[in-house]
This record gives C-alpha cells, sequence and structure tokens, in this order.
C-alpha cells in the first residue's frame, strides 16, 4: 500500500485521486486550498482509501507541516504550473517521490535542477501533452534507422462546438493561456529552433475531417533534447478546428491580451463554455529511413469521454489523469529503478498501454456515452456536495 498526496482537487486531481484509490494499493490524501472542493471529491468517490484535506499549497510552511503529519511515499501536484516549483523542493527535502503535469518550459527546468541527484524519482510532465504524446513519438522513432520528420499533434476539442472560436474550456485556463503565448522549442534542420505560438498554421485530415495545427509552447516536453544530433525536424503542435488560430492571434496579438494574462483569463472563464462532451485527438507521423527505404508510421487515437466507477469523464480528463497515474504506478512498483529526473520518454508505449491505468488510452469509447449522460440530465451534478 502506497500513500499518495496529491495537491488540487480540480478537474484532473479529481479523477486520478479516484483512480489511484479505487485499485486498492493506494491509500490517497486529496489536499485542496478549499477544503469542502476537496470533500466533495472525497465524498462523490465513495472510496475508503481517500481522505480530503485543507492546504494552501502556496503556503510552504503550511505543505511541510501537513507532509509531516501526514507522511507519504510521493506527492503529485495537479496545481497551476506555477505553483510546481517550491512542491518540487519540498520533494527533494522530504525525499519524496515527485510527478507534475506542467508544461510550462521554465517550471521544468526548475523542477529538474531540484530532481539533479535526488534519490527519489521526480518526473514532471506527465498526462497527456507533454506525457504520453512523447511515449508515443519516442517509442515510433526507435522503429527508424534514420529520423527525418517527426510531428507531434494534439487537440482537445468539443465534440459540438457552438461558438465562432469552435472551442470549449475543456482544461486549465491557465495552461491554455500559457502554450498560446509562451515560445515554443524543436528541431529545424537538424538543429534546436525557437518556433513563435500560434504561427505555422497547417491542415490536417483524421477520419475524413479537417483540422488545423499551430506552434504551442511545451507539449514537446524533453523530446528535443533527447533526441538532439538524431532527427532533422521535430515539433509540436496543438489541433482546433479550422477558424480557431486566427481568433486567437487577434486576441492574444492583435489586442495584446497576451500581455495581460489575467484580464484574458477572466474574459475567457466568462465567454467560452466548459462541456464534458469532448474528444482527444492524438496524431504522431515519422518518416525516414528503414533498411534504407524512405518510410512513414503514425500513431493515430482518438479519445472520448468515458465512464469510469460510475461516473462521466471528459476526455482530456481520462487522458491526462490516466497517464499520470500510469506512471505513478511504474515508478512506485519498482521505487529502485527511478531516481533523479525521469523523462516521459523513458517508458515504453506497450508498458504503458498494459498498465492498468494506461490502458485507458486503447478502449474504443465513442461520442454516444457523453450524450446519453448529457440526455439523463446526469452529467452535471456529480460533484454536487
Amino acid at each position: 500500500m502506497h500513500r499518495v498526496l496529491v495537491l488540487g482537487a480540480g478537474k484532473i486531481g479529481s479523477l486520478l485521486s479516484g483512480l489511484l484509490a479505487a485499485s486498492g494499493d493506494y491509500q490517497v490524501d486529496l489536499a485542496d486550498v478549499n477544503g469542502h472542493a476537496a470533500q466533495s471529491v472525497v465524498s462523490a468517490h465513495g472510496l475508503p482509501g481517500i481522505k480530503a484535506h485543507q492546504v494552501d499549497a502556496r503556503d510552504a510552511r503550511a505543505l511541510e507541516a501537513h507532509c509531516q503529519a501526514q507522511p507519504a511515499d510521493a506527492v503529485i501536484s495537479s496545481l497551476p504550473y506555477f505553483c510546481n516549483p517550491p512542491v518540487a523542493e519540498l520533494a527533494r527535502k522530504l525525499k519524496l517521490h515527485y510527478f507534475d503535469l506542467t508544461e510550462d518550459v521554465e517550471v521544468t527546468r526548475a523542477v529538474t535542477k531540484t530532481a539533479a541527484g535526488a534519490g527519489t524519482a521526480f518526473a514532471p510532465q506527465c498526462g497527456l501533452a507533454p506525457g504520453f504524446i512523447s511515449i508515443a513519438a519516442h517509442e515510433i522513432m526507435r522503429h527508424f534507422d534514420e529520423i527525418h520528420d517527426v510531428k507531434l499533434r494534439v487537440g482537445a476539442l468539443p465534440q459540438n462546438p457552438g461558438n465562432m472560436s469552435k472551442y470549449a474550456l475543456t482544461w486549465s485556463s491557465d495552461g491554455v493561456i500559457n502554450e498560446y503565448g509562451n515560445l515554443c522549442y524543436g528541431i529545424a534542420n537538424g538543429q534546436p529552433a525557437t518556433l513563435m505560438p500560434l504561427e505555422g498554421l497547417e491542415t490536417i485530415q483524421l477520419e475524413g475531417r479537417l483540422y488545423e495545427a499551430f506552434n504551442t509552447s511545451g507539449g514537446l516536453g524533453s523530446l528535443a533534447e533527447t533526441w538532439a544530433g538524431k532527427v532533422r525536424n521535430l515539433t509540436y503542435k496543438t489541433m482546433r478546428y479550422p477558424g480557431h488560430c486566427e481568433i486567437m492571434r487577434v486576441l492574444m496579438n492583435d489586442l495584446r491580451m497576451n500581455e495581460h494574462r489575467d484580464e484574458l483569463k477572466l474574459i475567457l472563464e466568462r465567454a467560452v463554455p466548459r462541456t464534458v462532451q469532448d474528444v482527444v485527438l492524438v496524431y504522431v507521423s515519422v518518416t525516414g529511413l528503414q533498411h534504407g527505404k524512405f518510410m512513414e508510421e503514425n500513431y493515430v487515437n482518438a479519445v472520448y469521454p468515458q465512464e469510469i466507477a460510475g461516473k462521466l469523464w471528459a476526455a482530456i480528463q481520462v487522458t491526462t489523469a490516466s497517464g499520470v497515474c500510469a506512471v505513478v504506478d511504474l515508478v512506485l512498483k519498482t521505487p529502485g529503478a527511478y531516481h533523479g529526473l525521469i523523462k516521459q520518454e523513458q517508458f515504453r508505449l506497450a508498458e504503458i498501454l498494459a498498465n492498468r491505468f494506461g490502458k485507458a488510452y486503447a478502449q474504443a469509447d465513442s461520442a454516444e456515452l457523453s450524450a446519453r449522460w448529457v440526455r439523463t440530465g446526469a452529467a452535471g451534478k456529480q460533484f454536487v456536495a
């Protein structure tokens, strides 16, 4: 039985805490600055292996006091990205395994520095992108003798867009603003490259439907460093419905809202709806030489909302939480095998998909499941205290 502290009772923290507790192998302490929110999640799960706590993780002394009073083997931060560096520092001090969901490049650099020489595992960038997309891409890249072009594309989209932006807030508004506004990194012509967000617009057609993709920050994770000098071109882009990028360019650049992110967050959360009827698209394309022949291989997947433990969970929740839990599970099963900084691409795709949590990526659900929940009126009432 492993004891895990989950920080943040939001969209992802609520599911990953339930997944771990329901397995029977984890005692989970779910902590949030809003104790009522944490208790609502715990009550909704109705599991014996999870407890709620009110802790302000931004208060270093309060967080350390909680960790001393409630010892754990690992801490999983599902907090906003900017809260993670002090949590990582505390994990190092208390010799805890550390996991987070950040897509922020600077935060990951800070965690990397903290992880140097640690006797426990520090695995930042868990989840979907970065996270699973890096694992899938790395696996396919291993199939080639010489790699030319690698494209990583991920989209978390509403199934039925109903506004001009053709978008819904399926995850953290802080994260969306961060990936649309920060510099992007990749490899171009064999050299490390810095790219502008919302540029590099292209179209992709998957199963007969047209999407657009453009540069966004952080989704590549550490893959560019891992494959430096071994690939010609390596890029990560976010997928959206056509027309979204143009609207965001006006908002972020022409109206200069990238310089006023707090105000932008208020606008998005007031005007852009949330939904549990989403779909997550994962697309990897690798071209290069195999036995002297020019070849292409792809990994393509569409993940829809899933019913887990009697509740409906959005696809972005399922893909992110299951990705985190799979990595946590693999590390804590063999803790002596993992120490210091752990990159997502150190995990094999097969072991993730075979894992009891990672198998969520292999399930072939459809839009009908979430539609049925919505028709009954149950989808929006799952965590009402």
